[in-house]
């Protein structure tokens, strides 16, 4: 280890001057060595290599002063080929130790990294809509980053270098003080001098690179918004494209500043302690050599005393930043841990049962409903706000019951933001009822296994997602196990086949992000044949149509005819002409049921569904049915 390194792990040390300096909990301190556990063995082989490491740094210059001591004195040749060849080999071992220390630090960093990974992504992936509709993407995905590698560092490198440096430090003290106590002792005064500009100067540089993290967190979310297609399309159509680009070249000119000012702030610091350590050797070479020369220390043990010296500020300053250096680790663990702690709202009862074979009756008894309040669903930090809104949630749904049997249709319609979408969310449990009961079968959805409530429920909204893969792996999303004829099968009847037989790369083609290389019909058509591959019992439509022209509309409904044919289904349209055949109505409006019965009897009735059929379609002469024969949809 020279001189050059040590002031580059001493200025980076001193970087994290202004962490918090608290005392982590017992509780924080129990978990990290939880994770920990798993890879005790690599950490006391990494620990002893370090050990051996910092040993061998102080048995170099100590065996190099022997050799001059010996030359000096007209020792025998042997014995001077022999300390060159110990000191070589000593290096060789050196190599050969560094090597492991950096294989086995690795294999724990790494290792964390990916226990750590594995806990929070799987802990993310079991919290409810209600998380992620609050949650904001970025900071959510800097603690699978920033926070895990800024945990991962509290082995690898503050631990590891707690122990090399202090076992450096001790053997080069007590070597030196051994070998001088009285240049010992002055070399340690010129201590502050090293130190005190060290931590100042880390000060500095911590707040530039804070500032320059800001700057670049601010550049990512520009960047991640405006690059996606909807961003992009929006930014085009009010034609701030200069705008965007003079806003993003502020930030980036200002992060290019800090970067030069970092840079020189740097090389001051490493150039003043160079002149520190030339005026410390300066110290021992004088002193000493006047020593030697009146035969109080031998020319080797002044040799000796200047190699050690340089072996002797860095873990000084290092181990003075110890303490802070383990409590920014603690808190990137505290922050990982913030988010394995937020206990997912809706969870798999330990003993769950599962939906009976055959066709399923779906119900719904006196249900009451109010979205949960932030507090228990969310976390400050994720969605970048001081404090939770604490509040709670007013009530949407009021006592709401129906039923759907066995192979039946029923639409709900209604008023927007009646609650419609609300009720089709509660089948598949993405958020739980307060009050009263959805069932399947009989059975509260709450008592099911999550694996027999998705494998029963089918739900397509008005706006499918698509990932970013390609046109097999979007649909294998639902049956992982599908073979090719089952992916070409479901594309007939979503009436797809043609169309992925034209692409480029046919079921290899890539969609783009949310599948923006289709058109809004064609993606539509793409969920229904992954619902399709799914074989769902119940099938939910949640305006499934909602944002299609009428070309893509008829093209999704006759894929719909399949879709439903033999299944429960509920749909939810706004398009009123679209359940016509349905074999019954619900219309909902503030979360209450207002009305129930055929398009024939509520039209009789005169009540709110012939109000809102005769405002929306007097003038339609063409209606289309969901659930009518392909004729009637062509």
């Amino acid at each position: 280890m020279d001189l050059g390194f040590n002031n580059w792990m001493a200025l980076e040390s001193a970087m994290q001057g202004k962490q918090p300096r608290r005392t982590p909990s017992k509780e924080t301190v129990r978990r990290v060595l939880t994770f920990a556990r798993p890879h005790r063995r690599s950490l006391i082989a990494f620990l002893l290599l370090s050990v051996v490491s910092a040993t061998l740094t102080v048995a170099t210059p100590v065996l190099a002063g022997r050799v001059v001591d010996a030359i000096i004195k007209g020792g025998a040749e042997d014995r001077i080929v022999g300390l060159a060849v110990l000191i070589a080999g000593l290096a060789l071992l050196d190599a050969a130790v560094g090597l492991g220390e950096r294989c086995l630090s690795s294999r724990i960093g790494e290792g964390l990294i990916l226990d750590l990974r594995r806990a929070v992504f799987g802990h993310v992936q079991r919290m409810p809509v209600a998380f992620f509709t609050r949650t904001r993407t970025g900071a959510l995905v800097s603690r699978l980053n920033n926070d895990v590698i800024g945990a991962q560092r509290a082995f690898t490198w503050t631990l590891s270098g707690v122990v090399s440096n202090l076992i450096a430090l001790l053997l080069t003290l007590g070597v030196m003080l051994r070998l001088s106590w009285p240049i010992t002792v002055l070399a340690l005064l010129l201590l502050p001098v090293f130190v005190l500009p060290a931590r100042r100067m880390g000060s500095r540089l911590a707040a530039m690179e804070r500032e320059a993290a800001d700057h670049n967190a601010a550049m990512t979310t520009q960047m991640t918004e405006r690059f996606s297609a909807p961003g992009a399309t929006l930014v085009k159509l009010f034609g701030r494209p200069d705008n965007e680009v003079a806003e993003f070249g502020a930030r980036a000119q200002r992060v290019a500043d800090i970067g030069v000012r970092s840079a020189m702030a740097q090389m001051v610091f490493l150039t003043a302690l160079g002149l520190v350590s030339a005026l410390a050797l300066a110290l021992v070479y004088g002193l000493g050599g006047w020593m030697a020369v009146r035969g109080r220390l031998e020319a080797g043990t002044v040799v000796t005393l200047a190699l050690l010296l340089t072996r002797l500020y860095a873990p000084l300053t290092a181990l003075a930043s110890a303490r802070v250096d383990a409590m920014a680790a603690v808190v990137s663990f505290e922050r990982v841990f913030e988010v394995l702690d937020l206990e997912p709202l809706i969870a798999e009862k330990p003993v769950a049962t599962i939906v009976p074979d055959g066709p399923v009756a779906l119900e719904l008894d006196d249900v009451r409903f109010a979205y949960p309040s932030a507090d228990k669903v969310s976390l400050a930090s994720l969605e970048e706000v001081a404090t939770l809104d604490m509040r709670g949630g007013s009530e949407v749904l009021h006592g709401l019951s129906f039923r759907v049997e066995p192979g039946q249709l029923v639409a709900l319609v209604g008023s927007s933001g009646g609650g419609k979408s609300t009720i089709a969310s509660l089948i598949p449990r993405l958020y739980d009822v307060d009050s009263g009961a959805v069932r399947l079968s009989g059975i509260d959805v709450r008592d099911l296994t999550f694996d027999s409530l998705r494998a029963t429920v089918g739900m397509v909204t008005q706006d499918g997602h698509l990932f970013h893969d390609t046109v097999r792996e979007n649909l294998r999303f639902a049956r992982p196990e599908a073979d090719d004829a089952q992916l070409w099968d479901v594309l007939e009847q979503a009436r797809l086949a043609d169309l992925v037989r034209s692409l480029p790369d046919g079921l290899e083609t890539v969609l783009g992000e949310r599948g923006y290389r289709l058109s809004g019909g064609e993606r539509q058509r793409l969920t229904i044949a992954r619902l399709l591959l799914a074989r769902p019992r119940v099938v939910i439509l949640d305006e499934a149509t909602a944002h299609l022209d009428s070309t893509s509309e008829a093209a999704v409904q006759s894929a719909l005819v399949d879709a439903l044919a033999g299944r429960t289904a509920l749909v939810i349209a706004h398009r009123l002409s679209t359940i016509r055949e349905a074999d019954a109505i619900v219309v909902i409006e503030n979360g209450r049921v207002v009305e129930q019965g055929t398009h024939a009897e509520l039209l009789v009735a005169g009540g709110r569904y012939a109000e809102l059929y005769s405002t929306q379609f007097e003038d339609d002469t063409t209606p289309t049915a969901v659930g009518a024969p392909e004729a009637q949809l062509a």
